[in-house]
């Protein structure tokens, strides 16, 4: 997301609506003798849970994050979506993004939750029906941030693995529709049904043109044109687990358009902007700052990033630019968009050379880019990233979150040295190529944190943030973090249940 400043506690796709604001008042400041001693309870368990001689667990180490009021930060987790409240194996936990669908003034999450299929779709069968796994879930927000309506708006061979959404009024009726790219098949486009969000079914379209026809990571709907409507951008990586043969060929990233009625097939036009080897990027940005929005194109199997140049005249003839990095290597999977240097243009941050680091922007943009360590999780493999002001000292500090390589069922046998689940954040030090100071929040043996938003979720004036967890069946599902300051130093990350994949040092 392109983010200034101001904006960039907005989250990811979208700006906050004014009635977002007024969702209750501040909160865990006052709280009862049950809720008291339910923490307590909670305490006790976190310091009795097993672990390594010798070693602190990460979530249990005092916090030495401060805020610009001196006070120090430390995390409470909240659970918005999981089995329990599903009914039924929710898993795989990915794509996040957020808008208030049934127009009620607050504004919902739409997820999207994968399942771990053998089904690897390298030739295109447009006969291929998918097996009935994958759910793309709502939940419904209200003025309480820890009461949310969770509803299923599609799911098994219609949503297939899916991997990612996003929200826009595709259709113009005044409320907003809701598209998915999943993995083992396609793309599909859910038309909001009004009134009746939250109970009637969602008519929806399987676009004919990606029908069975490769693994759809990413998904985008912004208006390129101008015309008012939003279009679709999508990259088709190919495979949902690409084997040699499949970095061999190229396959490609699109803009989709639809004029007159979205849910038939043929109103909708598909215009290819270019072929890659396992494209999974494809973000509407104005990276070059000329009032239109662009794209920007991560690809696995050539380990780059490149843009489309906007021509800014309402057609879609993009123009290609390589975005060419002096000092790393990056595939551009999840990336952020912000300013981290004050020079009024947009910088990339994204995963680059196994750490995180920020690329910036040249005064000509065709010129090389110079890449700026911000810092590693290693030997975790990092993933889920979202830009914001979380300590309140007016500068850009970076959320990220880190997905296991072990057993997604079950702890199993891994130790501190493996690649595990974690979070932490990445303090701004006042000189973006100066040395950022990273805070961590939580480390467990099983996690994926793929997505975050931030967001003042509980209205008490800090930023928080909401994100999906991944690969720890049956944890998996959607979350929020509230940010606690407090005078005194708390352990970083206070836990939402007392069962959980355990908590781990650090390497």
């Amino acid at each position: 997301m392109t983010m200034t400043l101001d904006q960039a506690h907005l989250g990811t796709r979208g700006m906050r609506p004014a009635a977002f604001e007024r969702r209750g008042g501040p909160r865990g400041r006052h709280r009862s003798s049950v809720e008291y001693a339910a923490a307590l309870l909670l305490v006790c368990l976190v310091f009795l849970w097993p672990q390594p001689a010798g070693a602190q667990l990460v979530g249990d180490t005092p916090t030495a994050a401060r805020a610009a009021d001196g006070s120090y930060i430390s995390w409470r987790e909240h659970v918005i979506d999981e089995p329990a409240t599903a009914g039924f194996g929710l898993s795989g936990s990915d794509g996040l993004v957020m808008a208030d669908l049934d127009n009620d003034g607050f504004e919902d999450i739409v997820s999207v939750h994968e399942s771990d299929s053998e089904y690897d779709s390298t030739v295109p069968d447009p006969d291929y029906v998918p097996d009935a796994e994958g759910h793309v879930r709502v939940a419904f927000g209200s003025a309480d941030p820890d009461a949310w309506t969770n509803v299923t708006i599609a799911e098994g061979a219609d949503a297939p693995a899916p991997e990612d959404a996003d929200i826009a009024d595709v259709n113009g009726d005044g409320y907003l529709d809701v598209v998915v790219a999943a993995e083992l098949s396609h793309l599909i486009y859910l038309q909001n049904p009004g009134a009746d969000a939250r109970g009637a079914k969602w008519p929806r379209l399987i676009l004919p043109m990606t029908k069975g026809r490769g693994s759809y990571i990413r998904v985008f709907l912004a208006d390129l044109d101008g015309d008012g409507v939003p279009e679709m951008t999508a990259p088709n990586k190919g495979a949902q687990r690409p084997a040699p043969e499949d970095f061999a060929r190229s396959t490609p990233v699109s803009i989709f358009s639809v004029e007159g009625d979205p849910l038939k097939g043929g109103n909708w036009t598909e215009t290819v902007l270019g072929r890659y080897s396992v494209p999974q990027n494809a973000e509407p940005v104005d990276i070059d700052g000329d009032g239109d929005l662009d794209i920007v194109v991560g690809t696995r199997g050539e380990n780059r990033i490149l843009f489309f140049e906007n021509p800014g005249d309402g057609s879609l003839d993009f123009r290609e630019h390589a975005i060419g990095i002096y000092g790393a290597r990056a595939a551009g999977f999840n990336l952020e968009y912000a300013d981290l240097n004050g020079d009024g243009r947009l910088d990339i941050i994204g995963a680059a050379g196994g750490g995180l680091a920020w690329l910036e922007q040249p005064a000509r943009i065709d010129d090389a880019w110079n890449a700026h360590v911000i810092g590693t999780f290693a030997p975790d493999s990092m993933t889920g990233l979202e830009v914001a002001d979380i300590n309140g000292d007016g500068r850009l500090d970076v959320m990220a979150g880190s997905y296991s390589r072990g057993p997604r069922e079950g702890d199993g046998d891994v130790d501190k040295d493996d690649a595990l689940g974690r979070i932490g954040w990445f303090e701004h030090p006042g000189d973006a190529s100066g040395e950022w100071v990273r805070h961590d929040v939580s480390r467990r043996k099983r996690g994926m944190y793929d997505k975050f938003i931030a967001r003042d979720v509980d209205g008490d004036g800090d930023v928080d943030f909401l994100g999906t967890r991944g690969n720890s069946a049956p944890y998996d599902g959607v979350f929020w973090l509230e940010q606690v300051r407090s005078e005194t130093p708390h352990p970083a990350f206070e836990r939402a249940r007392s069962e959980d994949s355990p908590e781990m040092p650090l390497p």
